[in-house]
């Protein structure tokens, strides 16, 4: 899959940062990506977007000094550039790509403001889907960022094809640092999408037997709402042949002997690891069970890929999910591992969504209840020197 990345706010430039790193260390050419940003410093700290591929907008505004996280003026300052950001894609050349993918932290002030104002734009002017990657922040990061990821939300679930959402809360440890905190969120993240957007390549190893292509995930994405990702994954296990002794061979046959894993015992790895993804820390914790449509896939050597597990994973899937729609295949990689990632599409049923949709409603409450305050001050008070 040829995916276009558009990093929007710091979240989403580090992120498609680390994406492009990717690329490069498997020697990919699948992905594309620029950086946009109303911060200099942020645009500044990337390591693998190139400079030409990095925007600062907004100079007029808020003179390369970011937006503080009013989203109002990041969507603002979005809707007076686009014209720049879209030229800026323009440039890198879209004729070959499948998907545009927009990566933006929901809680700040840029990423939540611009991402569906640039959404909306992209969708009028391309054929190509447009999906988001958002980051929602804990409840403890404070109000003002769950009242901004959940306007940012709402506006999202019109404007993009789907938005996969990463729940921030669900992946906290404690006792790390933020730095720390932050890099396994982002290597969560970037391992398991990066596992979806590749699949279907070609590789030194080949295709799979049952090809994940660009449409297959269109099709599961193209029921629109939120989506969410499961990823799971099994160490290879080679039996080393037996040591040759007097009576090796003796009641049995030869190829009995030297037989590798049997084809059920690779059948059971792969509906294991396809449970454990589903039923295991998904991006977005959610009832499952209201999903409408499914994609498996299952990443891994070639020997190790077994026809009838992926087949029996799919069914499990689909016995599991409201809708019927569950597509699948498999991707050869040279690794010493199994993986195995879930799409859930279209959830029905999120409580982490629910809930920062309430915080939001109370934070609404307690903004007007504090204007109201101030208004009232100093009504009873000694005239003003001039009206």
């Amino acid at each position: 899959m040829r995916v276009f990345f558009i990093g929007y706010g710091q979240a989403g430039g580090k992120i498609v940062d680390m994406f492009l790193a990717m690329d490069k260390k498997i020697q990919g050419n699948s992905f594309r990506g620029i950086a946009v940003n109303t911060a200099r410093t942020d645009l500044m700290g990337l390591k693998h977007i190139e400079m030409k591929d990095r925007l600062l907008i907004g100079q007029t505004v808020v003179k390369g000094h970011g937006v503080g996280t009013d989203n109002v003026t990041g969507a603002k300052i979005a809707a007076d550039e686009i014209d720049t950001i879209i030229n800026a894609i323009d440039m890198r050349g879209t004729h070959d790509i499948d998907a545009f993918i927009v990566v933006a932290g929901l809680g700040g002030g840029t990423g939540s403001g611009g991402t569906p104002v640039l959404c909306r734009h992209l969708k009028r002017i391309y054929r190509e889907p447009v999906y988001v990657l958002g980051m929602i922040p804990a409840p403890e990061e404070g109000k003002l960022y769950s009242y901004n990821a959940a306007r940012s939300l709402a506006t999202l679930v019109k404007e993009a094809d789907n938005t996969f959402i990463f729940d921030n809360s669900a992946w906290k440890s404690e006792g790390e640092s933020v730095k720390a905190g932050y890099d396994t969120l982002n290597d969560e993240l970037v391992r398991r999408f990066g596992v979806l957007f590749r699949a279907g390549e070609v590789g030194k190893l080949g295709v799979g037997e049952m090809v994940v292509d660009s449409s297959e995930f269109i099709n599961t994405l193209r029921g629109g709402g939120i989506s969410t990702v499961g990823y799971a994954i099994s160490e290879v296990t080679t039996k080393t042949k037996p040591k040759k002794s007097l009576f090796s061979g003796f009641g049995k046959k030869k190829e009995e002997a030297e037989s590798p894993l049997t084809g059920e015992d690779k059948s059971a790895k792969i509906i294991g690891v396809i449970r454990r993804a589903m039923l295991g820390r998904l991006t977005l914790p959610c009832d499952y069970t209201t999903a409408e449509r499914a994609l498996v896939l299952v990443a891994g050597p070639p020997n190790e890929l077994d026809r009838k597990g992926v087949e029996k994973s799919k069914s499990w899937v689909e016995e599991n999910i409201a809708g019927v729609e569950v597509r699948g295949g498999d991707y050869p990689v040279d690794s010493s591992y199994i993986a195995g990632v879930v799409i859930l599409a279209s959830i029905g049923n999120a409580p982490r969504i629910t809930e920062l949709l309430e915080i939001a409603k109370e934070t609404k409450k307690d903004v007007l209840v504090s204007q109201e305050r101030r208004s009232t001050m100093f009504e009873d008070a000694v005239d003003p020197l001039f009206e």
